[in-house]
């Protein structure tokens, strides 16, 4: 939902900056909520599947997960079958989800900064820019630690069980965090991150 998302945004910024005089008529209310509506339907159908084949294994490896929540590879490494089948299912949601979204939001920005280029003032080429920094922070948040713990669950199945823990949470609380667009730069989170690390005496 969250690449859906971004990938939404890349689009939104296209239009205000390759095409401001049609912004309007593009982006209209029926657009946006039929994108919403897309973003949603993607995000129920590949996130619908896994509890599916979940319940054709058999568990006979004890009934408790090496985890802090109730990933799908954690329960995954419970089940007496063959998991193989599950594993490609996850790389290939992650890599349609990643690849597919982030190809179109690099397309998106190919184009902006070709817009961009065209425009004559430099004040201009800072104000477009300016409005793609955030949005490109925020890309850079969310899919850097997917692909980080994706590729460390599956390669290093070696590693103990609470380096996943702590790869898991790091990406559930990180990326909102460090968000340019609603964590860092809201003043609430900035205010008590300061006030915990001048507790901390850091």
């Amino acid at each position: 939902m969250e690449s859906a998302v971004l990938l939404a945004m890349a689009f939104d910024r296209y239009v205000a900056i390759c095409k401001p005089l049609h912004y309007i008529t593009i982006l209209t209310g029926p657009f946006i909520t039929k994108t919403g509506l897309a973003a949603v339907t993607q995000a129920v159908t590949l996130m619908t599947t896994p509890p599916f084949l979940l319940r054709c294994f058999h568990y006979c490896r004890g009934a408790v997960i090496a985890h802090c929540y109730c990933e799908h590879v954690g329960v995954v490494r419970l089940a007496c079958g063959d998991i193989r089948f599950n594993n490609i299912h996850g790389i290939a949601v992650a890599m349609f989800i990643v690849v597919l979204d982030l190809l179109f939001v690099v397309l998106s920005y190919i184009f902006i900064l070709r817009a961009v280029l065209q425009l004559a003032s430099r004040e201009a080429h800072y104000k477009a820019f300016g409005t793609c920094v955030s949005h490109i922070g925020a890309i850079l948040s969310t899919y850097t630690p997917v692909v980080i713990c994706s590729v460390i669950h599956r390669v290093a199945r070696w590693a103990a069980p609470h380096v996943h823990i702590f790869l898991a949470i790091f990406y559930l609380l990180f990326s909102p965090i460090v968000n340019p667009i609603y964590g860092v730069k809201t003043k609430q989170i900035c205010d008590h991150v300061v006030s915990l690390f001048q507790r901390k005496n850091v």
